[in-house]
């Protein structure tokens, strides 16, 4: 799959070639939301909790006497059915996460490139390299690729003036290729690509 590599400024710097192993697979929607719903489930904090009878303060002795009063008779303040008391069969901590094999996160991840790919959104850039450490200044070349909502993924390192130039821009993320990922790449309408991650992420999904 034959594409164009651009500058920042909007300038062709020459062509490159997708693997189509990589950008040319069957778009598995099924697998693409397998490994979506899988990262999701590990990002939930799982903090929940409620206090169950031995968590709640207070004393343990009858609230008043069991007979003679006319009321149902009770065992503890701490009761459930008792204001301030414990909560039956409440959330507690937890992990979240489960365990997803491999060959599905990379079939995943190559499902969610190819259909960046199909689409038409995937652009191939020279690199990320910017003198422009405005914000302002960055968003009038990001205006110039007509991206308003896009993920970029560099090589192993990213460029810290690129990195400070982008982070107070709404739906524009960088990443560096061993932080692709199937959620950010889908939640982002343009998948954005330096020379050096192609290379990588065909190492990386060889």
């Amino acid at each position: 799959m034959k594409t164009e590599i651009k500058t920042l400024d909007n300038k062709k710097a020459g062509d490159i070639t997708l693997p189509k192993s990589i950008f040319g697979c069957d778009i598995r929607k099924d697998l693409i939301a397998r490994v979506v719903n899988w990262q999701l489930a590990k990002r939930r904090m799982g903090t929940a909790s409620t206090k169950r009878i031995q968590d709640v303060q207070g004393t343990s002795k009858k609230p008043f006497a069991q007979k003679g009063t006319g009321k149902a008779r009770q065992g503890s303040l701490r009761s459930p059915q008792m204001r301030g008391g414990a909560t039956m069969h409440g959330p507690l901590p937890r992990d979240f996460g489960y365990a997803l094999q491999k060959k599905v996160r990379v079939q995943g991840l190559k499902a969610a490139l190819s259909a960046k790919a199909a689409e038409k959104k995937v652009i191939v850039l020279e690199d990320f390299a910017t003198k422009a450490v405005k914000t302002k200044d960055m968003a009038a070349k990001l205006a110039k690729l007509g991206l308003t909502s896009a993920l970029f993924i560099d090589g192993d390192d990213v460029s810290t003036d690129f990195l400070t130039a982008i982070s107070n821009l709404i739906n524009i993320d960088v990443l560096p290729t061993q932080g692709a990922n199937v959620y950010d790449i889908m939640r982002h309408d343009t998948l954005v690509l330096s020379k050096s991650a192609v290379e990588k992420l065909e190492a990386r999904l060889a």
